[in-house]
């Protein structure tokens, strides 16, 4: 079986591919010209340049695959030009799943996040069907991934698109190259660079669970179902505590209250619209999500696809084992 998989450069695609490699599949693998490509070191995968603003690159991508793992996408929680993100995230989605459609791909997954579902005001975790709306998502990321989750279900119910969605929790481990505004927050705290912390919680789940379960949604999934891939819920200042506890550090023990943190957050994100661009520890967006802990389900994902996770600790100690390597 030959699949294309894009996003391979980076952190969850990276994992998906190694993984489909292992079980013996033909692996290609979309990649920008001039992209990043230490994650393909050693992989048997055939490359095609490609952008997914360009038809005709995806379209020869596709040729000859029988599936597609479409796990690129632009994550960032503050960018200088949005629009690039929207693009990238909505419209190059939209582009990628029509030329699959007319490549006769026979299996689509595609990659969204559980920044796109409802979050419980009770504090219990959410899931799949956890009401939510497009005016509940904070920031342009998490409106890019929530419209291109749209388009996938208008093309599965309206054009037989044969997708699953998945959607991964807070994904740590190796290879996040990148990395993700979480690997900062790992690979610093490390470093003993975060002394304080605020009322918050993530799902933890490590990247190659990721990408099991991105494998189980491509065998098992019902088309046009969505799956969380998710791990343990965590209070921030309890994955600090054990990230402090990996590398023999104290822990930290301030929690500090956001109205502090939103002067910061604001005049963070205006010295990079003045600079180069780069995106700010601390973000507006990132504290007004931070105001709801994001604790999920993955009960439908066991069920239904046999998925399962290690421990949390495992996926730090392999997170926290991976930046210490790569200093």
């Amino acid at each position: 079986m030959t699949v294309l998989v894009t996003g391979a450069t980076g952190f969850v695609g990276s994992a998906v591919a190694r993984l489909l490699l292992a079980r013996g599949a033909t692996v290609r693998v979309l990649a920008r010209p001039g992209s990043d490509r230490r994650n393909l070191q050693g992989l048997a995968v055939e490359v095609a340049e490609g952008d997914l603003r360009d038809r005709a690159s995806l379209e020869r991508a596709l040729a000859g695959c029988e599936a597609l793992f479409h796990v690129a996408a632009d994550y960032r929680l503050w960018t200088k030009h949005p629009e690039e993100l929207m693009t990238a995230n909505v419209d190059g989605t939209r582009q990628l799943m029509q030329a699959a459609l007319a490549a006769g791909t026979r299996r689509v997954v595609y990659t969204s996040s559980v920044a796109t579902l409802g979050i419980r005001t009770d504090g219990t975790p959410g899931d799949e069907d956890t009401p939510v709306t497009l005016a509940d998502m904070i920031g342009v990321y998490k409106r890019s991934k929530f419209l291109a989750e749209r388009g996938i279900d208008e093309l599965v119910a309206n054009a037989g698109l044969p997708a699953v969605i998945v959607n991964p929790s807070t994904p740590i481990g190796p290879r996040d190259i990148k990395p993700t505004p979480t690997g900062r927050v790992i690979r610093d705290a490390a470093a003993g660079r975060i002394p304080a912390y605020v009322d918050t919680g993530l799902n933890i789940v490590h990247v190659d669970d990721v990408a099991a379960g991105h494998l189980l949604a491509f065998e098992r999934g019902t088309i046009g179902r969505r799956y969380i891939l998710g791990g343990e819920d965590l209070a921030l200042r309890d994955i600090l505590g054990e990230i402090a506890r990996l590398c023999g550090r104290r822990p930290p023990r301030i929690e500090l209250p956001r109205t502090l943190l939103y002067p910061i957050g604001w005049i963070s994100e205006q010295w990079a619209a003045l600079t180069n661009g780069a995106e700010p520890q601390v973000t507006v967006d990132g504290l007004k999500m931070s105001k709801k802990k994001m604790f999920f389900d993955s009960g439908r994902a066991r069920r239904e696809l046999g998925y399962a996770h290690r421990p949390a600790r495992e996926a730090l100690a392999d997170a926290v084992r991976w930046f210490e390597e790569c200093r």
